[in-house]
């Protein structure tokens, strides 16, 4: 794969998003926090807790809080793309995988609830199956489980469970 050229400024935001979204998230960086905040508030009596003292606080967390936010939304948007691409790679490359779920991620609110449904009630076919480890698209869920159920003469197995095989399938 031929990598594109990033701009100077590009490659430095990338780097130092990345660094300081590393950094930010330690525990030297929660203590270091913490101290500024007992610092802070050690020095109320001595400022007599002024309006100056608390807008000290309010004004430093304030500028932190609002720059922090897009340098984490920005490394969060090249994790989730990058993982995304590895699902993709994964759903395309399983046999019986279901390519519907290829680029999820770019569906409606609306199409997404429909897929959430179909896998729901692969949830509770197979939470009927004697196995814990048979996996299978909703489609194949619901011929593997009439299949099963005719094969094995399940005493659970009515009339009402075939329906319910059928709904799932989407037959009638």
């Amino acid at each position: 794969m031929v990598r594109k050229k990033r701009s100077k400024l590009g490659y430095l935001m990338e780097r130092f998003s990345y660094e300081a979204t590393q950094k930010t998230g330690t525990s030297h960086a929660f203590i270091l926090a913490l101290l500024i905040i007992v610092v802070w508030g050690v020095t109320g009596p001595i400022f007599k807790f002024s309006d100056t003292w608390q807008l000290v606080i309010n004004t430093g967390t304030t500028i932190v809080t609002f720059l922090m936010v897009f340098l984490i939304q920005r490394a969060q948007n090249k994790d989730a793309l990058a993982i995304h691409l590895k699902l993709n790679e994964i759903v395309a490359a399983l046999e019986g995988a279901s390519n519907r779920l290829i680029d999820v991620e770019d569906l409606t609110e609306d199409e997404i609830r429909i897929l959430h449904d179909h896998f729901r009630k692969l949830a509770t076919m197979s939470k009927k199956d004697l196995s814990i480890t048979q996996s299978h698209s909703v489609e194949e869920a619901a011929s593997r489980h009439e299949r099963k159920h005719k094969l094995h003469k399940h005493p659970e197995t009515t009339a009402e469970m075939k329906k319910e095989v059928k709904e799932i399938a989407g037959e009638k």
